[in-house]
């Protein structure tokens, strides 16, 4: 195969592993909630998310390849 090929699969490999991820982490929150938190506890899963949301953020950032016009 080419290198070409290599490095897109490589990048789909990467762009679903980021996906799927991200749709864990909305449904485990998703989950939490309804489970009638307390107010530490909607905090407690306010700072995950943040945290997951700027990991997300930093991969998605990484991984996009930018080309000249």
């Amino acid at each position: 195969m080419s290198a070409e090929f290599d490095a897109l699969e490589a990048q789909v490999a990467a762009t679903t592993s980021v996906e799927v991820s991200a749709v864990t982490l909305i449904q485990g929150i998703a989950a939490k909630l309804a489970d009638s938190p307390t107010a530490a506890e909607v905090t407690a899963l306010s700072d995950q998310l943040k945290i997951s949301a700027d990991s997300l953020a930093a991969a998605v950032t990484a991984n996009t390849e930018t080309s000249p016009l």
